[in-house]
C-alpha cells in the first residue's frame, strides 16, 4: 500500500514513469473485470484504455479518503461500462467467439476446449444475470478483477461485512443454478 501511495504521489507531481508502474500493476485486473461486464474484446480493449486515460487527466483529483488507488480506478472502470451501455443500448447481440480473451496457445487452443469453455462462460454469464446487480458488482470484482474483500468493500461503498454476504449469496444462488446443468451435462456425457 505504501508502495503504492508513493506511485500516486510522484505520479500527480507529473512522474510518467510512477503512472506507467500504476498501469502496469493494475491494467489485467481491470481488463479482466471490463471483460467480464462487456464480453467483447475490442469494446473490453477500448474500455480499458478509456480508465486509464480518465485516471491519468483525473490523478491529481485523486486523494487517500479511505480509498485506495485501485478501488479509485475500478469505479472508474465501472462509470465507463455504465457509459458504454448506455450509448450501446440499442445493441443486443454478443458474438460467443468474442466473450473474454481466449488466445490462440495454451490449454484452450484445441477448438473442442475452446468451445467447451465458451459454452461454460455462456452459462456462467447468462447465471449471473439471475443475480441482482450489486451481487454481479461483487463478483465481478473479486473474481475477475481479483480484489480483495476490503477492496471490494471500498470499490462499492459498503462495509467488509456487507460484500462477504452479497458474496456468499451470490455464489450460493450461483450454485442452485448451474448444478443442475453441470448434473445435466455429466449425464449427457456417459
Amino acid at each position: 500500500m505504501q508502495q503504492e501511495q508513493d506511485l500516486v504521489q510522484r505520479a500527480r507531481r507529473g512522474d510518467p514513469e510512477a503512472f506507467e508502474c500504476l498501469y502496469e500493476a493494475s491494467f489485467d485486473k481491470i481488463y479482466r473485470y471490463i471483460s467480464f461486464k462487456v464480453r467483447q474484446q475490442q469494446d473490453a480493449e477500448d474500455l480499458t484504455q478509456q480508465v486509464f486515460m480518465k485516471a491519468m487527466e483525473s490523478i491529481g483529483s485523486f486523494r487517500w479518503r479511505g480509498v485506495s488507488f485501485s478501488a479509485w480506478l475500478f469505479r472508474i472502470a465501472h462509470n465507463q461500462i455504465v457509459d458504454f451501455y448506455r450509448r450501446n443500448s440499442r445493441r443486443n447481440t454478443v458474438p460467443l467467439e468474442d466473450n473474454l480473451a481466449i488466445h490462440d496457445s495454451g490449454p484452450y487452443s484445441d477448438p473442442e476446449a475452446m468451445a467447451e469453455r465458451n459454452w461454460q462462460i455462456e452459462e456462467l454469464s447468462q447465471a449471473c444475470l439471475q443475480l441482482t446487480p450489486a451481487q454481479r458488482e461483487v463478483i465481478s470484482l473479486r473474481f475477475a478483477g481479483e480484489l480483495s474483500v476490503a477492496e471490494t468493500a471500498q470499490t462499492v461503498g459498503k462495509s467488509q461485512g456487507a460484500v462477504k454476504v452479497m458474496q456468499h449469496e451470490a455464489l450460493r444462488k450461483l450454485r442452485q443454478i448451474m448444478l443442475p446443468v453441470t448434473e445435466e451435462m455429466d449425464g449427457q456425457r456417459v
